[in-house]
This record gives C-alpha cells, sequence and structure tokens, in this order.
C-alpha cells in the first residue's frame, strides 16, 4: 500500500539546549534523503513538513535542490479564523517561490468555532473532559468571551449564505488560494456532513463578505502583499 502525503512533524526544541530536531544542515539533509527514499520506494508519494517554520521549509528545499532530493509539497499548519498569521503572512511567499501549500487543520479551533460554547461550556462538550481543561479555562476567558460574541456577529452572514457557522469557517479557510487542503475533525458522521457542506458555500465567499467577516474579526495580519483571493 503506497501513502499519498507523508508528513515530517516538528519536534519541540531539547530542555538541555533549545536545539531542535532542524537546528542543523545535517538534520535537513537526513530529513530530506529520508523522505526522498520512502518516495523512491513506493511508500509515499509526496511528503510534507508539520508545525515548521517557512525558514525551515525553505532550507529543506534547498537541501533538495542542491543534492537532487525531493522536496516537501506542503506544510501541515492550523489554520481557522482566529488564528491567521502563519498562513496569511508567513506562507504565500513559499506559496508563490517554490509551490509550497498549506494543508490546515482545526478550522473550527478544537470546537470552539462550532457555535457550542456561546452560553459556557455543556456537561457533553469535549471542553467538559477533565483532559480537556485548558481548552475549557480558554473558552471561559476574557479572550475567549470575545470570541464567541465575534462569532455571533457572524451568525448573521451564515444565515444570508444560507449555512451553519461551522460550514462558514471551514470555507473561509478553503477560499485561500494557499490552501490545498482542509483537515476535518468530526466525532460523528452528522458532523462530518455538515462540514462537508461548506464546499456549497465556497463559491459565495466574494469579496465583500470576506470583508465583512474581517471587519468583524478585526484580526487580519499584516502583510506586505495580500497573496488572497
Amino acid at each position: 500500500m503506497t501513502i499519498l502525503l507523508k508528513c515530517a512533524h516538528a519536534i519541540p526544541p531539547y530542555p538541555q539546549t533549545g536545539e531542535t530536531l532542524t537546528s542543523s544542515f545535517s538534520s535537513y539533509s537526513e530529513i530530506v534523503r529520508a523522505m526522498t527514499h520512502v518516495i523512491n520506494q513506493g511508500m509515499a508519494m509526496y511528503w510534507g513538513t508539520s508545525r515548521w517554520s517557512a525558514m525551515e521549509i525553505m532550507e529543506a528545499y534547498s537541501v533538495a535542490r542542491q543534492f537532487n532530493m525531493i522536496p516537501p509539497v506542503c506544510e501541515q499548519a492550523e489554520y481557522h479564523l482566529f488564528q491567521r498569521e502563519k498562513v496569511e503572512v508567513q506562507l504565500p511567499e513559499l506559496y508563490h517561490k517554490i509551490g509550497v501549500g498549506a494543508m490546515t487543520w482545526s478550522p473550527l479551533a478544537c470546537g470552539i468555532i462550532s457555535g457550542k460554547y456561546g452560553n459556557g461550556v455543556p456537561d457533553s462538550s469535549r471542553a467538559s473532559l477533565k483532559c480537556y481543561q485548558w481548552l475549557k479555562e480558554k473558552i471561559v476567558s476574557e479572550e475567549g468571551r470575545k470570541q464567541q460574541i465575534k462569532l455571533k456577529d457572524l451568525s448573521p452572514i451564515a444565515g444570508r449564505l444560507g449555512c451553519t457557522l461551522p460550514q462558514l469557517a471551514v470555507a473561509w479557510c478553503l477560499r485561500n488560494e494557499g490552501v490545498s487542503s482542509v483537515l476535518l475533525g468530526s466525532s460523528n458522521p452528522e458532523q462530518l456532513i455538515e462540514n462537508l457542506g461548506a464546499i456549497q458555500v465556497l463559491p459565495k465567499m466574494t469579496s465583500h463578505i470576506i470583508s465583512e467577516i474581517d471587519n468583524i474579526l478585526g484580526n487580519k495580519p499584516y502583510s506586505k502583499k495580500d497573496y488572497r483571493s
């Protein structure tokens, strides 16, 4: 069986030195060589990075070109209405220069954008579980309450487009030209079907709608050039 895409995940810095797995040239070379071997052996068709910085991705690409190996084709990055900096500012340059796209994850911000936390944390929700205490703290924080207010302000836009808030959020991610795919995490078939409905919303994401969303969110990152469609 051949895997379509294999991702090399970033490793947290070593506590003793502060260095990461990709802190040196030899590490980049080893990773690129290993991924090239995986592809040449038919075990995968492509490889990408996950949670790498733009500089690290560019270094891997340079190593691949220098030694006639296979470069990464995408970066797996967190991207949603409240997390925009990396995908909208750092990655577009790589997309336009070397063709590295973004395979984004958490379009609903671990459920924060689902709409279920508008009136607190329900007992049956993920955030109510002990192992997700960090998520509950994030939701009930001052910043979390501000996010819920903004989501309520976005609801009328979803209503005009004939979709749910989660569908609007996923379509918003897909409308970015540098995003090649959006990874969905669904707990049941109904949720998956709802999220897939974002494909029907995508054609309705006009520049006017995007501008309305940006005005409500108030977090559009500064960029020297706007690469978005």
